[in-house]
């Protein structure tokens, strides 16, 4: 052995000492030096990279760690390493990860994403994955750190159940303690959301009085919550016999939310003193200055009722404590130069300076937090938000213009990066109506500041400047629109914008749209006419009251009786706002369909049902609903070759211990469709099912699928689905999977039917489902239930509807206008139908020609 290399050798090993001392800096330059030092060696210089990458990652400079395992990965490639290739390919992995990137952490771990199903049947990867390379080798502990990683890659993706599978599989396969307190932390980290899962869908149920489903919802939360503490504590005592300090301050902070809403507060009060002592005996390191930062915000319990949002305050009395730490986790972040870490530190002292009322000193926190997330190129998830503070802070200061500004750049960087975050935003770190939402209104209801509602306007306002101004505003609202379905379905392949243009893109001279934009004490609504104009109202009415007085609304159309028993009042009400202001504008513009771009609670109510004092809305215009314009393909209904697949269940069925009563009448709903459509099949019961239905659309090409059958649109995709004839649920992705999978290459499907669907009343969340059935569905238009009805009166609205649709001369819209006036028509004769609730629920989702 020559004098070099004995040099060579205790450069890399003093290297290794310094690291294990927690001196990274220093560590990573006496690597640096080893590399320079022996070039000529790819053996001993893939060592040092591997040594560099984990130093790096541990500074937060993950540009370089990538670059680092890059080239580890290539040499390994080269040389067929395949057992150092897959567990270096596992540690870029989890660098992605740990950059919120988990698409890319996925792919080098599996090479493609997996359902669950798969997941549980021993999920097939790439041969040139991280994990099917560890199989391959017969690598047990190089597979459990893949299958831990892809597991911890789902977590982040908000696709929990897939990740406690993948991370229980993996904790099987292994006795390495690092692998094991890692998972185990992991599956805390994963009940736990799965718990904040459950307390959204309760506090859903109590906006629906549903108190036993509340209930019964927040009982499964305590019980993950639980679970969660179970493996947290297990992953506690494992760090602490291996003392591991980084591991073990993990799992403290990790277990404080689910003490504080199990209702143990002195035990997460203990818990949060013991990870504050432990703080400071943690060396300069990334993970040091987010444990900091969380550890501020945990000094404020938190309740299953009242979780903590973004922009709440702490109370008063915590402030100094959470300051401190915020204040070493600045200096921290500073010292190891990461500026991604600094942006979120000195981000959120801003935000601690808001809460205090010292604006002046909170701007010049947020600002440097701008400039440090602007340094770093990976930082755009900390930007955007920094942006939208900085706005907060200058509205509040009476800055308006200024504000706006501040608000359209954090949107313009939101939207750069809104695939990353929002396809994998179910995971609730990233709360979509706490982190995202709020920002969209909020410049909404700035720029709306700009403009004269009409119940005041002394004259027409129709300046270039304030059609600009309603343009842009237009513009956030269809921004909003898109982000909302790309959250709710967590895939962004569906959700792609077809107009650009919006309003202005409606080629329908005789329509008109009719947006509105629920904010916290306002509801605006905004009218576009086919010749440019806008023009809107604006009601000052909080929301949660616009949210009971629609349900009051829904709830009087869903109480079934004869018409004497049905108080109008109410549908008077919601027309008074939404129409009546307008209702010369759209007569002299000679309008004949209404288009509604709805938000919120709205979308869950039909506006057929609106009454003016003598006649209800579908009675003077035909109606059609799209979640955004820019998502409806507007080109006229190409009426040749029409053919009609239709699916329907007539007997009762059980999915998920609940009970679907029989659809007797749905033999003959199918019958008159087909019999008004020549050409077209029906699939019945037994023969109603989803491999049915992927062959039959695989030999004959069908426009239109007619699905006659119960369904449900809840607050999360999972709960929104239908029931095939054998019993078996359909959710609407797997829909999309059914349909696109079988007529791929061809026109997209031109009509999607679900008759018998059902959307939860006062549940504005569930109503997404709705909104975005036909874009889910890959569908120019949906004809869908906003509730389940008399299966007599479904077969009456859906014949005539299929026989109108035949018409050249008739729109969709039209078609189902006339359908539904035939029922009202036909009411007054026969009092069984007399009800709204019959004929009203029906909605036309899309497309509307």
């Amino acid at each position: 052995m020559t004098a070099q290399s004995v040099s060579l050798a205790q450069l890399v090993q003093q290297g290794v000492d310094l690291y294990q001392a927690g001196d990274y800096k220093t560590a990573i330059e006496l690597w640096q030096t080893a590399l320079k030092t022996d070039q000529n060696n790819p053996t001993n210089a893939v060592i040092i990279r591997e040594n560099l990458a984990r130093a790096q990652q541990q500074l937060g400079q993950s540009d370089a760690a990538i670059a680092q395992w890059e080239q580890v990965t290539n040499h390994y490639r080269q040389t067929r390493n395949l057992q150092f290739l897959e567990r270096s390919l596992t540690e870029q992995a989890q660098v992605y990860s740990s950059l919120g990137q988990s698409r890319k952490a996925i792919a080098l771990l599996c090479g493609q994403e997996s359902n669950r199903l798969q997941i549980s049947n021993n999920l097939s990867c790439l041969p040139e994955s991280a994990l099917q390379l560890a199989r391959t080798v017969t690598d047990n502990t190089g597979e459990a750190a893949a299958l831990g990683s892809l597991g911890d890659a789902y977590r982040l993706r908000g696709d929990y159940q897939t990740a406690i599978v993948l991370l229980q599989s993996g904790l099987k396969l292994t006795t390495n303690p690092a692998y094991r307190m890692a998972a185990l932390n992991n599956l805390g980290n994963a009940y736990s959301s799965l718990a904040q899962v459950s307390y959204r869908r309760a506090e859903s149920a109590n906006q629906r009085s549903d108190e036993p489903e509340a209930q019964r919802f927040k009982q499964i939360g305590l019980k993950d919550d639980s679970q969660a503490l179970q493996y947290l504590q297990e992953s506690l005592e494992l760090a602490q016999s291996q003392k591991n300090l980084a591991s073990e301050l993990r799992s403290l902070i990790s277990a404080i939310p689910a003490y504080y809403r199990t209702s143990a507060n002195a035990s997460a009060t203990t818990v949060l003193q013991q990870a504050t002592a432990l703080l400071t005996q943690l060396p300069d390191r990334r993970d040091r200055v987010y444990a900091a930062i969380d550890l501020a915000r945990l000094q404020q319990p938190v309740t299953i009722e009242q979780p903590l949002s973004r922009i709440d305050c702490l109370q008063s009395n915590l402030l100094p404590q959470a300051e401190s730490l915020l204040r070493q986790a600045v200096t921290t972040a500073q010292r190891l130069q990461d500026r991604r870490a600094e942006s979120f530190a000195l981000g959120e002292l801003g935000h601690l300076q808001t809460c205090r009322g010292d604006m002046a000193q909170a701007l010049q926190l947020t600002q440097q937090a701008r400039l440090a997330a602007d340094q770093d190129l990976k930082a755009k998830d900390s930007l955007f938000l920094w942006e939208w503070q900085t706005g907060r802070i200058l509205k509040a200061q009476g800055r308006n213009a200024e504000a706006i500004a501040a608000y359209q750049r954090s949107i313009a960087t939101l939207e750069t990066i809104r695939s990353d975050i929002l396809s994998a935003n179910r995971d609730l770190q990233f709360d979509f109506r706490e982190t995202i939402e709020p920002i969209y209104r909020e410049l909404v209801s700035l720029k709306l500041q700009q403009e004269t509602p009409v119940s005041i306007q002394t004259k027409a306002n129709n300046s270039t400047k304030s059609n600009q101004n309603f343009k842009a505003i237009l513009g956030t609202i269809d921004s909003l629109k898109l982000a909302e379905l790309q959250n709710y379905f967590g895939n962004d392949c569906v959700v792609v914008a077809l107009n650009s243009g919006s309003q202005d893109a409606v080629s329908d001279r005789s329509a008109a749209v009719i947006n509105t934009v629920i904010l916290e004490n306002q509801t605006a609504i905004i009218l576009s006419l086919p010749d440019g104009q806008k023009k809107f109202a604006l009601y000052n009415i909080k929301r949660q009251d616009l949210i009971d007085q629609i349900n009051v609304f829904r709830r009087g159309l869903q109480s079934y009786g004869d018409f004497e028993g049905y108080n109008p009042q109410p549908a008077q009400q919601v027309y008074n706002w939404l129409i009546r202001p307008f209702a010369d504008d759209l007569e002299q513009a000679q309008i004949k369909t209404l288009v509604f771009v709805q938000d919120g609670i709205l979308r869950s109510i039909p506006m057929a049902a609106l009454h003016d004092g003598r006649q209800f809305l579908i009675q003077q215009y035909a109606i059609a609903t799209t979640p955004s314009l820019s998502l409806t393909d507007t080109k006229p209904f190409n009426r040749s070759h029409l053919r009609v697949l239709a699916l329907g269940l007539t007997k009762e069925a059980i999915v998920d211990n609940q009970t679907f009563p029989a659809l007797p009448n749905v033999r003959t709903e199918l019958a008159g469709v087909e019999g008004k459509i020549p050409g077209s099949k029906q699939l019945l019961d037994e023969a109603f099912t989803s491999i049915g239905m992927q062959k039959e659309l695989s030999q004959t090409v069908y426009p239109m699928i007619h699905l006659a059958t119960h369904g449900k649109f809840g607050t999360d995709p999972d709960d929104t689905f239908i029931v095939t004839g054998n019993s078996q649920k359909l959710t609407l992705n797997e829909l999309d999977h059914v349909i696109r999978g079988t007529t791929r290459n061809r026109e997209p499907l031109e009509l999607l039917t679900l008759t018998a669907c059902e959307t939860a009343v006062g549940d504005d969340r569930s109503s997404l489902g709705l909104a975005g059935v036909a874009i889910q569905a890959g569908a120019r238009s949906a004809l869908a239930s906003l509730w389940s009805i008399d299966d007599a009166a479904t077969a009456e609205v859906a014949t005539e509807f299929y026989a109108n649709l035949r018409d050249a001369n008739l729109t969709k819209a039209q078609a189902l206008q006339l359908a539904q006036k035939a029922l009202i028509e036909k009411s007054l004769k026969n009092p069984q139908f007399s009800h709204p609730a019959y004929w009203s629920p029906f909605v036309l989702v899309g497309n509307w020609q």
